[in-house]
């Protein structure tokens, strides 16, 4: 890499802010207050995030008689509901390879509800009046070397062939350039339905704001410490008061899950993106982009893009970056040696933006399990209910789970539990330093294999064979 060109990229940098943008926002809300009593209750729901905002807000939606408690360790949205890219996805399978790969025999009934829950996703929002920035424009996958494009017209035709590619429309080199205009995109997949584009944040806050109006009772900066069984139901124990509940929902995703033997299951992986300043016109139309679709490109070590509702161009992935034992900590939200690569690749992507600044750069955990979507589960005989492994794609997954979890507390056999996916489990992660050591043989295999048309080594392979991964 030129000095000239790295000078050029982190001058881009010089007045960024190591903070998420989508956070970074003076009409967020005021924090409901603490829990500092001893409350009852029907269903608790343990975490302020996706998860448990819609568990909290479907019970209600269920049974309005339901007395339903939602406790946050910290604010509402502020972790990974609050940090991710915005794209909420139809997809309850962290895609369509990986749910054709898993569950070929399921996959039209998950992409059948998967459609269905992003339209539930997007009735609740009118019911509600959550006004989230929301745009079903839906997502390109674009190919940026020609053993890609190759891969994405294949695939598009296995799809077709399977009764998989409704709405599904492959775009040559000439065609993804009319949609979006970079020099490295030489062919695309656009599905025109299956992805929204949203504000993360203020999703998170309308969920909040609709759970309250409809009487749930939310408690936030009030972590939830113990879990125990107590009497009929279970108690929990936070710093200054507890709850005792009939039934627990825990959505506590990435952060320790209260029943300790989920958690060998999950490991975080941090993920990073930068915000540009507001385009002016004539960058816009530089770009063109004019469907506003997000995108991300087809590598393994890949990057996901879209717009905000002011023109900013989001920029973010490549690195994931794993550390040693599994730790969530403050200090690896922030990364600058990642903020400046990112930047290199966006004016490669686009160069007829030099000169445009990034406003934010900032980084999170992600709770990453080994087959990259969802599992579900219940702990206490019964009366607790859990969703975790969501991989990057919870933003609409979450409502999916919710349902999940609220079926699997009620104790009855519906469509969802008797899916494959919500029956069994991922393989759990082995302990230190075989994690760890797993985890970067992998990491430098994907990077290996970007590097080598796409070509995955022996330890790749054998990972594909027993269905083990570590997304980028």
């Amino acid at each position: 890499m030129a000095p000239s060109a790295m000078n050029q990229w982190t001058r881009s940098l010089s007045d960024v802010q190591p903070v998420p943008y989508w956070l970074d926002d003076p009409g967020r809300p005021r924090p409901e207050p603490a829990l500092t009593t001893s409350e009852t209750c029907d269903l608790l729901v343990v975490g302020g995030g996706y998860s448990g905002l819609w568990t909290a807000l479907v019970a209600k939606e269920r049974d309005p008689q339901r007395d339903v408690v939602l406790v946050e360790g910290r604010e509402v949205g502020w972790a990974a509901s609050g940090r991710n890219g915005g794209f909420c996805a139809a997809s309850l399978t962290h895609g369509l390879p990986n749910g054709l790969t898993r569950w070929p025999d399921e996959i039209h009934t998950l992409q059948r509800m998967g459609e269905g829950n992003l339209d539930e996703i997007e009735a609740a929002l009118a019911r509600h009046s959550i006004d989230c920035d929301f745009e079903r424009t839906g997502e390109i996958d674009v190919a940026t070397e020609p053993y890609q494009a190759r891969e994405l017209r294949e695939w598009h035709e296995e799809t077709q062939r399977r009764g998989l590619a409704d709405g599904v429309e492959f775009l040559d080199a000439d065609a993804v350039r009319e949609q979006v205009n970079s020099p490295t995109f030489q062919a695309g997949l656009w599905d025109r339905r299956g992805v929204a584009m949203l504000d993360p944040a203020k999703l998170a806050w309308g969920l909040k704001r609709a759970c309250v109006e409809l009487g749930v009772r939310v408690h936030e900066n009030t972590p939830a410490l113990t879990l125990k069984p107590y009497g009929p139901g279970m108690a929990v124990r936070t710093p200054y008061g507890s709850i005792r509940a009939r039934q627990v929902a825990l959505g506590t995703n990435i952060f320790p899950n209260l029943v300790r033997r989920v958690r060998s299951y999950t490991v975080p992986v941090y993920d990073y993106a930068l915000m540009t300043e507001p385009l002016t016109p004539e960058q816009l139309a530089s770009v063109g982009w004019k469907n506003r679709q997000g995108l991300g490109d087809s590598a393994n070590q890949f990057h996901y893009f879209r717009l905000s509702a002011d023109n900013r161009i989001l920029w973010g992935g490549y690195d994931a970056i794993y550390p040693y034992g599994g730790r969530v900590r403050a200090e690896y939200d922030d990364r600058p040696e990642t903020y400046a690569k990112l930047a290199g690749h966006f004016f490669t992507c686009f160069p007829q933006l030099e000169g445009v600044r990034f406003s934010h750069a900032w980084g999170g955990a992600i709770d990453t399990c080994s087959r990259f979507s969802a599992f579900f589960g219940t702990a206490h005989q019964g009366k607790v209910a859990y969703a975790a492994g969501y991989t990057g794609l919870g933003v609409g997954a979450t409502r999916f789970g919710a349902e999940v979890m609220l079926d699997l507390l009620s104790g009855e056999r519906t469509e969802r539990t008797e899916l494959e996916m919500v029956r069994k489990k991922p393989l759990p992660f082995p302990p230190e330093p075989f994690a760890w050591t797993g985890i970067a043989l992998t990491k430098w295999s994907l990077a290996r294999a970007d590097a080598q048309g796409g070509r995955r080594n022996l330890w790749l392979r054998t990972m594909d064979r027993l269905g083990l991964g570590f997304d980028s």
